[in-house]
């Protein structure tokens, strides 16, 4: 799929944000408007009109978080347009911390578009509600992504993060570009080829918290890894939630909905709408730096 970002405000401050447009040059919504499968083009001869066909399976990914960074992107779940924006603590801007042996975010991290963890819903495995966000997805594969670029993945298991009292799946994936996909199918992969990759990332998971002073993070399963069918399950439920949001079947509470490629919804607006929102965004302009802090260690005992 064919999605540009335009960057508005100033990067590393409170009114950075990153909208999405179409290859139309039209604005979207990476939440509701990029569709949850990946498809591909198909012509069955030259003077046929292109067929789009559904990868079975394959997923668009929207990547949040670039490998080695440590900014807290996340689609704004609440705002017109649902741009990425860096989470705000105390009034400030959000970076992960470096729990030694980590630096940053350890792959690609981002979410599933047209999927939502409805918080109204205990799942029958976590016995947690949803934490009320898109599934999120950490890419495996080697190539460092930018923020904002949409991925096709593969799925390939699941981790079931118990994050306060909500259930917040960690969907482990890796992108069908990288050129190691092929021989990626299933959680056990990941364990054969990529040694030690899941440990740590139970324990970045585990960890990641402790610096802001909460406690470690507990989980279903024991920390089980679950597979690439159970996975594949999990978000195709949370997809029918979304569905159900996205058509005022669920409550939205304070999630804005808004999006320009969902004819049936009544969220559905206007291309002008999706500009006038843009445009009232700060004007793009040069970065402030990134605070020396966030280049240490950060060490404790367990």
């Amino acid at each position: 799929m064919s999605v540009t970002v335009e960057e508005r405000g100033r990067p590393n401050t409170l009114d950075y944000r990153v909208y999405f447009k179409n290859s139309e040059g039209k604005y979207i919504s990476p939440f509701h408007d990029i569709p949850i499968y990946a498809m591909k083009q198909r012509r069955i001869r030259p003077d046929v009109t292109v067929f789009l066909i559904i990868l079975q399976n394959i997923f668009h990914a929207v990547v949040e978080v670039p490998r080695w960074t440590n900014a807290k992107m996340e689609i704004a779940t609440k705002d017109p347009l649902n741009p990425l924006k860096q989470d705000i603590k105390k009034g400030n801007l959000r970076y992960v911390a470096n729990v030694f042996p980590h630096k940053g975010y350890i792959w690609n991290y981002g979410a599933i578009p047209q999927t939502w963890e409805d918080p109204n819903h205990k799942d029958s495995d976590t016995g947690c509600c949803g934490d009320n966000d898109p599934i999120d997805i950490c890419d495996i594969g080697n190539k460092v992504c930018s923020r904002g670029e949409i991925i096709k993945v593969k799925v390939l298991g699941t981790l079931a993060l118990i994050d306060e009292g909500e259930t917040d799946w960690k969907v482990i994936v890796i992108n069908t570009e990288d050129p190691e996909s092929a021989d990626f199918n299933d959680i056990d992969d990941v364990r054969r080829l990529k040694p030690g990759y899941l440990e740590a990332t139970f324990d970045w998971f585990k960890r990641y918290k402790v610096p802001d002073g909460k406690p470690e993070n507990q989980f279903a399963f024991n920390g089980e890894f679950k597979d690439r069918d159970f996975a594949i399950k999990t978000i195709k439920d949370t997809h029918e939630f979304w569905k159900a949001l996205i058509s005022k079947n669920s409550s939205a509470g304070e999630l804005n909905c808004t999006n320009t490629g969902v004819s049936d919804s009544p969220f559905c607006c206007s291309a002008g709408d999706a500009e006038a929102v843009v445009k009232s965004a700060c004007a793009f302009g040069a970065e402030d730096p990134i605070p020396s802090s966030v280049d240490q260690w950060f060490y404790y005992e367990n």
